[in-house]
């Protein structure tokens, strides 16, 4: 039998000193490295919650710098619109301060020959980028939001520009007389008739009202189809001083009044028409001096009226207009057409019936039988105008929907733009529309020749888009959105058709459009006129939204950015003092821990040494 040998490192001395010195190499590891192990086996039962909390700090690092990225574009996005702000006072001051001095060589005011350069700054501002993002073309952050300046003016090949799409409306509202689409005729002998060219037309005077001062003229209107407005002096002269005024509406919503005053002074001062001897000769003065009143009030208010209507046209691109179409009695539909009705009636050619709908941006208005309320229901007896009328309710929108020659025009306020459907597609298209209706469309006059024109179509093939960004849907800010934490959003998204930037470049570039002939005999009163509503038109209207309100809402997404930031430096303290806990050392207890070791160790080694120095020799007794 053989009998293995004994050694000291298969001893239990042995094997002892062997794990003394194999805890100090791990722990001088730990104190040269400040971590428990350099392997996760080594780091104890705690480890998966330290694995979980670095994955959570990934998360708020990604978190970090995705909200130095938002606010980085949202700093720059509010220094853009200060600029454009800005810029936009200057314009209006200058439109209300300067001298209304036309330019010989351009037919232009120094005002609006700086509105005209100050276009350029306001396309190079609405076109800025962070990085290759443009910040204001909503969703199409790899697209400039705007056309060049001289685009937007001058128009691009076939397409028309601004300019172009002045100078056809401003025909179209004078006509071809010169009078902003009226007729003035007498009726009788004693009386002058001021009506409409056709009605329905969308170009021209609208007539309001009319009033005379005297109590034997008998005064009507505004009636009829086309409307006119008639004042009948009878057998009675008025006295001087007497007044008659009319009141007209004109294409960009303001209104205006031609008054005229009897006098005997003849030749009559402006404004004033003479006493004859008779009646009927004093209703042939009238008749001639609302013929120049109205005709200089064309030539001035009305064709700064035309361009603020045509600017809306060009730019306001938030609009849906519809085919012609007739009634039941082969007429144009108007607003008192009803949406159903017997046949040869004012009412549509395919009725809508109960339990039909319109879904307006995702909003059904349902059709019943009576009793409707709300902007959710309408009746199948009602008119055509209170079914628009609801269809505004639901967008917002500050500017009402029309019809006019036949043709319904839809209107929405935001760069959402509007989007119209039926269950009754026949007679959906009996008001005009087929399929889907959306509201991006720029409007151009229709028909040839210009002046007798009565619609606005679709220009949408012809005309050059100035906002070239995407649209919608839902709001401008939802164009862009980013998640700033596990269950949080914050949308920061800018597009420069919104109605606060569009109604500022709209009023500035039409400022800037519009030329007169030098030394005209009513030059000077248009540019008045166009000043006039230039300041007004950059003046924040209420209910409508400002540049101000595109601030605050970046300055809500801001804020909530910076209470995430601030939720999330709390919690990644508390998920690295976790880390910290289960990973780390304390070097103090490891260096006691060092020293223990080394000290058992070296009694271990004594140990060891005097072992080592005995043999049999010494414990046999001595012969």
């Amino acid at each position: 039998m053989s009998i293995s040998s004994i050694n000291y490192g298969s001893s239990l001395l042995g094997q002892s000193v062997r794990n003394l010195n194999q805890q100090l190499t791990d722990l001088s590891t730990q104190l040269s490295t400040g971590v428990k192990s350099t392997n996760y086996a080594g780091m104890g039962v705690n480890e998966g919650f330290a694995i979980a909390a670095r994955s959570q700090l990934a998360n708020i690092s990604a978190f970090t710098t995705t909200m130095t990225n938002v606010n980085t574009i949202i700093s720059a996005a509010n220094t853009a619109l200060q600029s454009l702000s800005q810029t936009a006072s200057s314009v209006q001051s200058s439109a209300a301060a300067t001298a209304q001095n036309v330019n010989s060589s351009n037919g232009q005011t120094i005002a609006q020959q700086n509105a005209a350069s100050q276009l350029s700054s306001i396309v190079g501002i609405l076109n800025t980028q962070v990085g290759d993002r443009y910040i204001f073309s909503g969703s199409a952050i790899n697209t400039p939001a705007v056309a060049s300046a001289d685009d937007i003016m001058n128009g691009s090949g076939t397409l028309a520009g601004l300019k172009q799409v002045i100078s056809e409306r401003q025909q179209a509202d004078l006509g071809t007389s010169g009078l902003g689409r009226l007729v003035i005729t007498s009726p009788t002998a004693t009386s002058v008739k001021v009506a409409e060219d056709v009605a329905g037309s969308p170009f021209g005077f609208k007539l309001s009202s009319v009033n005379a001062s005297w109590a034997g003229a008998t005064v009507t209107g505004p009636i009829g189809s086309p409307a006119a407005v008639s004042v009948d002096l009878g057998a009675t002269n008025p006295n001087p001083g007497d007044q008659v005024s009319f009141t007209f509406k004109l294409p960009d919503g303001t209104t205006e009044s031609v008054q005229l005053t009897a006098t005997n002074t003849t030749p009559p001062p402006t404004g004033s028409f003479t006493i004859s001897a008779t009646s009927t000769l004093t209703a042939s003065n009238l008749n001639a001096a609302l013929n120049s009143s109205i005709s200089t009030l064309a030539n001035t208010a009305l064709v700064a009226a035309s361009a603020v209507a045509a600017g809306d046209n060009f730019f306001n691109t938030d609009t849906a207009i519809g085919t012609v179409v007739n009634t039941k009695a082969a007429t144009p539909i108007t607003g008192a057409t009803t949406l159903s009705g017997a046949a040869a009636t004012n009412s549509l050619t395919t009725d809508f019936a109960p339990g039909d709908t319109i879904t307006v941006n995702g909003q059904q208005i349902s059709f019943v039988a009576s009793g409707a309320s709300g902007n959710n229901q309408v009746n199948v007896t009602d008119s055509v105008q209170t079914l628009l009328s609801k269809i505004d309710a639901i967008t917002g929108t500050s500017t009402p929907s029309t019809i006019s020659g036949g043709a319904i025009t839809l209107h929405a306020d935001d760069a959402a733009g509007l989007t119209v459907t039926s269950s009754n597609a026949a007679a959906f298209a009996a008001l005009g529309f087929t399929g889907t209706v959306s509201a991006t469309q720029p409007l151009r006059v229709g028909g040839s020749p210009l002046g007798s024109a009565t619609t606005l179509v679709n220009g949408s093939a012809n005309t050059v888009a100035w906002y070239t960004g995407n649209s919608g849907p839902g709001t401008a800010r939802a164009s862009s959105t980013v998640r700033i934490d596990q269950s949080q959003s914050v949308q920061y998204g800018a597009q420069a058709n919104e109605q606060a930037i569009r109604s500022e470049i709209q009023a500035i570039a039409v400022f800037g459009a519009v030329t007169t002939t030098p030394g005209g005999a009513n030059s000077a009163a248009q540019i008045a006129a166009l000043s006039s509503r230039t300041v007004t038109n950059l003046t924040p209207q209420a209910g409508q939204q400002t540049i101000q309100d595109i601030q605050t809402e970046f300055a809500t997404a801001q804020s909530t950015m910076k209470d995430a930031t601030a939720r999330q430096t709390q919690a990644k303290t508390a998920l690295q003092d976790m880390i910290d806990q289960t990973e780390n050392i304390s070097t103090d207890q490891v260096a006691s821990q060092i020293l223990a070791l080394q000290t058992a160790l070296q009694a271990s080694y004594q140990t060891t040494s005097m072992l080592s120095q005995l043999t049999l020799t010494k414990f046999l007794p001595i012969a």
